[in-house]
């Protein structure tokens, strides 16, 4: 075993994740009194940061561990002093890991950060610097979720029984050389004829077959592309009690699961539609004008507008828009900010989590254990369109949730690749 090495943690480390200190093994871990400092002004509030710095506090109060110092704040050597003239709390923390590194010869030593500003100006002044990257999904892993259809050619009788047999299902073995994991997804296609569509696929784990995924329908919402088509498919599947969707704009996440929440009301209690609410500059609501719904409303209005769209293909007099207008007015659909769901339990209802990619891992895996019986939760959103600063597109709560749950018969996972808002946003989409 080698020689253990020191790390010295910056704040983002433990507010991003408050058993952080309990993942470094035999190492040897160096609390900056500034991080104490800094934690201490998260520890009010119901949101996530906050639950996270009373947790690190407590913790550390409890803790007692030789090999975990809380550090107090040292100040830079003489030549890096003219450097980095600010007192704030990252060049406190800075100059105090450049100060345990100094006191520590033949050791390593690290400043593990989350803040790219910070492990920059570690780089400039000659520290090691480290991104915490205990939750990072492997880059491979990414690739392989948003390529997960597989693409087969198969014979025409193979063909034929899948579309038109009394099964409309297959023996795994006709498709694969060994046995898929629960919910692959499959493009088939005819062998030897190209004029015959793509038919789409899917492995069900539990008869062992290949099962045609047919083009549904909810409350008037039509797949248009084969990926939408495998979305509304384990959306409206009632075994599938957890649905990852993800793509860029305008390739119809939301929407689809919306209209499958409509088409299935009448098996759920109720429908909760909610995203994380995420502020320049980490600022709460609280300093926004208005009443909790005034404050909201610009963050949820995108939900609305989904809503909208469903709304818009009936009369305003329909049955259909009617009953919509009515399941709000009794908030048997609700839309709200994920900040106020925190400590509900669902029972009985059909979740929504919009731009899940802003979420921690921790903060995923917190709402998700909070699903009692009969509630299906669907989590949408772009793993390359992040607004969290500590957060990339391998270390957000949406890639955690495919790369743990992938291969588990509750689980679907589907990639939607074409936009389908308008030529011009798939235009824009590509080229800009």
């Amino acid at each position: 075993m080698g020689k253990p090495k020191i790390f010295v943690l910056d704040t983002n480390v433990i507010l991003h994740d408050h058993n952080a200190i309990h993942k470094f093994q035999d190492n040897y871990l160096v609390i900056p009194v500034a991080v104490i400092e800094e934690a201490d002004k998260f520890k009010k509030g119901n949101d996530t940061l906050s639950y996270n710095a009373r947790h690190f506090m407590r913790d550390m109060d409890r803790l007692k561990d030789d090999h975990i110092k809380i550090e107090p704040n040292h100040p830079f050597a003489p030549e890096f002093a003219e450097l980095f003239r600010d007192d704030i709390q990252d060049h406190r923390i800075l100059a105090t890991a450049m100060w345990v590194r100094d006191n520590n010869p033949g050791t390593f030593v690290a400043l593990v950060s989350k803040d790219v500003n910070l492990r920059l100006k570690a780089k400039a002044a000659g520290m090691e610097c480290q991104d915490y990257l205990t939750d990072r999904v492997e880059e491979e892993k990414i690739e392989r979720a948003n390529a997960e259809v597989q693409f087969r050619t198969l014979p025409q009788e193979t063909m034929q029984a899948l579309c038109y047999g009394p099964e409309t299902a297959i023996p795994w073995d006709a498709v694969d050389d060994k046995e898929p994991e629960p919910n692959r997804l499959y493009k088939l296609r005819w062998q030897g004829d190209k004029s015959r569509e793509t038919v789409c696929a899917r492995y069900h784990a539990d008869s062992r077959k290949v099962v045609l995924v047919k083009a549904h329908e909810a409350f008037g919402i039509r797949p248009r592309n084969d990926e939408q088509k495998m979305a509304l498919d384990a959306l409206l599947d009632p075994k599938i009690s957890l649905v990852s969707l993800t793509g860029g704009a305008g390739t119809g996440k939301t929407l689809l699961a919306l209209a499958a929440a409509l088409e299935q009301e009448r098996e759920y209690d109720q429908i909760i539609v909610s995203r994380p609410t995420v502020i320049l500059g980490n600022q709460d609501i609280g300093f926004l004008p208005g009443d909790q719904k005034t404050k909201m409303g610009p963050f949820l209005q995108p939900l609305m507008d989904n809503l909208n769209v469903i709304k818009g293909q009936f009369k305003p007099t329909s049955r259909e828009a009617q009953h919509i207008e009515g399941m709000l007015k009794e908030e048997k659909i609700l839309i709200e900010p994920l900040a106020y769901i925190r400590g509900r339990s669902l029972g009985r209802c059909f979740f929504i989590i919009d731009e899940a990619q802003n979420l921690t891992p921790l903060e995923m895996k917190t709402i998700i254990t909070r699903a009692g019986e009969g509630t299906k939760i669907v989590c949408t959103g772009d793993i390359f369109q992040i607004d969290q600063p500590y957060l990339d597109q391998w270390s957000n709560g949406l890639s955690h949730l495919g790369e743990k749950l992938t291969g588990q018969k509750i689980f679907q996972h589907v990639f939607l690749r074409k936009g389908e808002r308008s030529e011009l946003s798939e235009l824009a989409a590509k080229l800009l």
